[in-house]
């Protein structure tokens, strides 16, 4: 390997031991966490609710 294969190496293990892993398994978008969870509130209801005279 040349020297500067291996520096190139070095600096990538020392990297990923520093930063560790950048990219997570799961992404919030690959959960159901937060889909929905939401109440309707009140306000909510009033503004799908408006009669065509109002639009």
């Amino acid at each position: 390997m040349s020297s500067d294969a291996e520096r190139e190496r070095a600096r990538r293990l020392r990297a990923a031991r520093l930063l560790g892993d950048l990219v997570p398994d799961a992404t919030v978008d690959d959960t159901d966490e937060g889909w929905g969870e939401r109440e309707p509130s009140r306000d909510d209801e009033l503004r799908r609710n408006v009669p065509p005279h109002h639009s």
